[in-house]
C-alpha cells in the first residue's frame, strides 16, 4: 500500500504544497531565463562587443560554405534564443501544469515533475531553431542575407515584413493564441498521464506558440539575427500578446503596423 506525502508530513496543507511547487517552478524558470541572456550577452562580447548605438547590432562573418562547427554553433545560437524570448510567456502555462500536477498527485496520481513539460515545449522550439538555422543558411547562399549585419537585404525584408503582418490576421493566429492564452483550458482539455504524457503535452503548448509566434521571430532576420534589442522586443511583445485580455486588439494592431512598415520598406527599396 502507497504511502502518502500527508502520512509524512500530517501538518502539511495542500495549499502549501502547491505554494511550494509553483515557487520552485517559478525559480527554475527564471534560472533557466537568466542563463539563456547570459550565454546570448557572453556570445555578444566574445563577438566583438555591443555597439548600443546601434541596437546591439552583432555582426557575425558566414563563410559561403558553413563547417559542421559553424552549423552546430548557430543551431545553438538559435535555440538559445528561443529559449530568451519563448519561456517567460510560457510560464504562466507551466505554473499551471505545477498546481494541477500537485493537486492530482494528492489524490494519489503519480506526480511527474515540471521540468518535463517544459523540456516538451523546448523540443518544440528546438525543431524551429533547426528550421531557423537552415533557412539562415539558404539566404546567405544566395545572398539574401547581409554578412556584416546579418540582415535580409531590403526588399526580403519588406516581404518578410508583409508576411508577418498578415499572419497576425489571420484566423489561425488567433486560433493558436487562444490556446496560449487559457492556460487551465488547455491544461484540462489535454492533460495525459505519466511522464509521457507530460512530454506530449509540453510538445503540443509548444506547437501552439509556434503557431502563434512564427512570424514574429521571422522579424529576427529583418532586424538582424542576434539582435538584442529586438531579441529582448520580441520577447516582450509576445508576452504582453499572450498576458492581453482575450481578443484581436493586440494582435491586429500589431499586424496593421507591421504592413504599414513592410510596405514604406518595399516603397524605399523600389
Amino acid at each position: 500500500m502507497g504511502v502518502s506525502v500527508y502520512d509524512i508530513l500530517p501538518c502539511v496543507s495542500l495549499e502549501a504544497l502547491v505554494r511550494r511547487d509553483r515557487a520552485v517552478a517559478g525559480v527554475g524558470l527564471a534560472g533557466v531565463v537568466v542563463l539563456a541572456w547570459a550565454y546570448l550577452l557572453r556570445m555578444a562580447r566574445g563577438m566583438g562587443g555591443m555597439d548600443m548605438a546601434a541596437g546591439m547590432g552583432m555582426a557575425m562573418p558566414m563563410d559561403e560554405a558553413w563547417t559542421a562547427a559553424q552549423f552546430a554553433l548557430t543551431l545553438l545560437m538559435w535555440a538559445v534564443m528561443m529559449v530568451a524570448m519563448m519561456v517567460p510567456s510560457a510560464g504562466p502555462m507551466i505554473l499551471t501544469f505545477a498546481t494541477i500536477n500537485r493537486r492530482r498527485a494528492a489524490s494519489g496520481t503519480p506526480a511527474v515533475p515540471t521540468a518535463v513539460f517544459l523540456a516538451g515545449y523546448l523540443v518544440t522550439w528546438s525543431a524551429v531553431s533547426l528550421l531557423a538555422t537552415l533557412l539562415q543558411w539558404a539566404l546567405g547562399a544566395t545572398a539574401l542575407l547581409v554578412p556584416a549585419t546579418l540582415q535580409v537585404t531590403p526588399i526580403a525584408g519588406g516581404v518578410l515584413l508583409l508576411a508577418a503582418g498578415a499572419w497576425q490576421l489571420t484566423p489561425l493566429k488567433y486560433a493558436c493564441l487562444a490556446r496560449c492564452q487559457s492556460p487551465l483550458g488547455f491544461i484540462l482539455s489535454e492533460w495525459r498521464e505519466g511522464a509521457r504524457g507530460a512530454l506530449v503535452m509540453g510538445a503540443r503548448h509548444g506547437a501552439y506558440c509556434v503557431g502563434c509566434c512564427w512570424a514574429l521571430m521571422a522579424l529576427l532576420f529583418v532586424a538582424g539575427v542576434m539582435n538584442l534589442v529586438w531579441v529582448a522586443a520580441i520577447a516582450g511583445f509576445v508576452l504582453v500578446e499572450k498576458l492581453a485580455p482575450p481578443g484581436r486588439l493586440v494582435s491586429w494592431g500589431a499586424g496593421a503596423a507591421l504592413l504599414a512598415w513592410g510596405a514604406w520598406v518595399l516603397f524605399r527599396a523600389w
